[in-house]
């Protein structure tokens, strides 16, 4: 394949795990595929056979386009490979159309455009450091990073199965973080201007971006004690960076902005009237805000404390993506949710700006960005997880405190998931591949890490061996029981609640490691 050919000057076994994970996702061609599937075969049809005038009004399907316009010129291009494959893919009229060719473009469409993905792996690993290296090769922190990375529970879950082009797209996030350990901040931040305009939900992290290269790169020098030097601020750095981020922006909305079109765009980018959380609750504050709500409602009810004619009809647990009102706790708005989340942002940002500690610090100050507008956002989707979880995945192998929080977050994130394949062939598929996933993480992780404590304390243990017992009644026993036609959401609450607890441990856990390590002093830097 063609990833064996990126990793030029690498070694054979960087090739075979890339090639090893290509045929994988090879023989998950067949299997289910969501309605995500038919979003971007409909966003093929709209861009190959619309005018671009057109492209963010188009509404004959109810998947519009709703991501930038990047992203759309990558679906056009796509398009004119899609016609060799069956023409019929590309008519806006087709509304769920499907034929074998189709399903084999779409596939391989993801497959072949994970190369960035497997490139931007390989750069990763050469920002690692080797001192803890062991004699074998997989005892190597650049081994045990690779399969982290390019094995990914989630990416190919959520890629190969239930169908998406996060590997693609995280391949530019940790290509420009890459950048950023290699002193190369004008790539890093070109690349990470051109992620936004492909997906915006990337804007969650951009805080950590632009803080830390305001303080680390147009401010060329620190004092003895690590704080700024302010005669070393550079206007022209910090002009090429503002030249950088309006070229890229002038090429993605230009042609929007000369049809006046630009508020129809943000439309479909922001659509601020879909609910609060997403038809399966993300593991995140809000699935708890909300279990608790329902929670307090059932027992109004019981009490007669709630009259059942003055309670919303719009139900959390209904499936659907819609707005809708607490029961008993206050009602949360969008801009309730953007509060929060900047208010959870900030003290990472904080020490980002007051204890600089290179692009480690920048690393750690993205993923808690990304974790908090996961615990706080306003209608965000279990897959976001990614966000948070991929670039920790580089943290893991640098510190025991770090592997720890690497591990609680990626397997209680990657169980999150398990709603999103809800079909009886791909049951055995996931817990498979999870369980694989998830033993080589921890076997790999402690014996990079044998010389010093435990990574998990007794509580940690508990938690992460009770997803056991709750993938068995979610899957086995609760669907024979009697309270499958009654409450048919009680596995979905279960699995979001519980999930949530550890991710917010987790996003704490990191945070007290972020706000009690020392600042780096250095006199001079990149």
């Amino acid at each position: 394949m063609a990833a064996l050919g990126i990793a030029i000057g690498g070694s054979n076994w960087f090739s075979a795990l890339a090639l090893g994970v290509t045929l994988l996702k090879c023989l998950l061609i067949p299997t289910y595929h969501s309605t995500d599937f038919e979003v971007h075969r409909n966003w093929l049809a709209i861009t190959h056979s619309l005018p671009i005038s057109q492209w963010y009004y188009e509404a004959t399907s109810e998947w519009t386009l709703d991501y930038p316009p990047f992203f759309a010129w990558f679906e056009y291009a796509l398009s004119h490979v899609a016609k060799y494959f069956d023409q019929e893919m590309l008519n806006v009229r087709n509304l769920n159309y499907s034929s074998s060719r189709t399903l084999l473009f779409q596939r391989f469409s993801v497959i072949v455009t994970d190369t960035l993905f497997v490139y931007a792996v390989h750069e990763c690993c050469k920002c690692i450091d080797g001192k803890k290296a062991g004699k074998e090769l997989t005892e190597k922190p650049k081994f045990i990073l690779s399969v982290l990375l390019l094995w990914n529970f989630g990416l190919l879950i959520v890629d190969h199965i239930h169908f998406q082009y996060n590997g693609f797209l995280s391949g530019l996030m940790l290509l420009s973080i890459a950048r950023f350990f290699q002193k190369r901040h004008m790539e890093g931040a070109f690349l990470f201007a051109v992620l936004l305009h492909f997906k915006h939900i990337y804007l969650y992290v951009a805080p950590a971006y632009g803080v830390y290269l305001l303080r680390s790169y147009c401010f060329t020098a620190n004092k003895p004690d690590g704080s700024i030097r302010w005669n070393s601020f550079s206007f022209v750095r910090l002009i090429s960076l503002g030249l950088i981020v309006f070229l890229v922006s002038a090429l993605s909305l230009g042609p929007f902005l000369a049809l006046n079109q630009l508020p129809q765009v943000f439309s479909r980018l922001f659509p601020f009237k879909r609910g609060l959380c997403h038809a399966y609750w993300a593991p995140n504050f809000w699935a708890l805000y909300s279990a608790l709500d329902k929670v307090l409602s059932v027992i109004g009810l019981e009490l007669k404390l709630l009259d059942p004619n003055k309670i919303p009809k719009a139900s959390m647990t209904s499936g659907l993506v819609q707005q809708f009102q607490h029961t008993v706790l206050p009602s949360v708005t969008p801009l309730a949710t953007f509060i929060c989340t900047l208010i959870a942002m900030l003290p990472s940002v904080f020490c980002l700006w007051f204890k600089p500690q290179g692009p480690r610090g920048f690393l750690r100050c993205l993923i808690l960005c990304a974790l908090s507008s996961f615990m706080f956002g306003w209608h965000v989707h279990e897959k976001a997880i990614l966000l948070a979880v991929l670039p920790m995945s580089l943290l893991s192998v640098g510190k025991a405190v770090d592997a720890s929080i690497f591990l609680i977050l990626t397997t209680t994130g990657h169980y999150s998931l398990f709603p999103l394949l809800f079909t009886a062939p791909e049951l055995p598929i996931k817990i498979v591949l999870m369980l694989l996933f998830t033993t080589y993480s921890i076997s790999s992780l402690k014996t990079l890490f044998r010389k010093e404590k435990p990574l998990f304390n007794w509580m940690e243990t508990f938690y992460l061996l009770g997803l056991g017992p709750l993938e068995v009644f979610c899957e086995f026993v609760f669907p024979f029981t009697s309270w499958n036609l009654k409450y048919p959401f009680i596995p979905l609450l279960l699995t979001s609640v519980y999930c949530a607890v550890g991710i917010t441990y987790a996003w704490l856990k990191l945070y007290v490691s972020v706000l009690t390590d020392p600042p780096v002093g250095k006199t001079k830097k990149q």
